[in-house]
């Protein structure tokens, strides 16, 4: 039997934070998911997407609300997480840095799948809801607004599809 020993849990260092020099893109960390089109061969309908290293494998499925089955995750659920998972971890390593606890903290997204006016056809729109329980207002407005200027993905939908931010009160859901 091989066991794999465990690292421990721990959030990364805020020296992520620190300002690069260089004058062309330093990739960090790649990740590489593949999807295949399963019995539709469609993706979104029936597909599956792996990881290269395995650690993700989930079967994608139409939603219901597209007119498909449900019963698998799809690509704006993904999205969301992704984006969410990031905000969230950007957003600690900004109160990590200045002496705030974020405990509870709470991001959330909602991604909205819908017809794009522009051309008729798709579009995304993102609403980013975040929670600080226990943070002043004033406090907890600038970490999310700082949060917005580094994190990938908010800088990623602000270009590409709609996106709001926003900080919710701490008993909102």
């Amino acid at each position: 039997m091989n066991k794999r020993k465990e690292t421990p849990l721990r959030p990364p260092s805020s020296k992520l934070l620190d300002k690069y020099q260089g004058d062309q893109f330093e990739p960090l960390y790649t990740a590489i998911v593949r999807v295949t089109g399963g019995v539709t061969q469609h993706g979104r309908a029936s597909g599956h997407a792996r990881s290269d290293d395995g650690l993700l494998a989930v079967d994608l499925r139409l939603p219901a609300a597209l007119g498909g089955p449900g019963g698998g995750t799809n690509p704006e659920q993904l999205f969301a997480a992704g984006y969410a998972a990031c905000f969230h971890g950007a957003l600690n390593l900004l109160a990590a840095r200045a002496g705030i606890s974020t405990a509870g903290s709470i991001v959330e997204v909602v991604a909205t799948f819908g017809r794009d006016p522009a051309d008729g056809l798709f579009a995304l729109a993102a609403d980013v809801r975040v929670n600080l329980p226990g943070v002043e207002r004033r406090i907890a407005e600038e970490l999310v607004r700082n949060t917005e200027r580094i994190s990938p993905y908010a800088k990623m939908a602000r270009a590409a599809i709609a996106t709001s931010v926003r900080l919710q009160e701490p008993d909102s859901d």
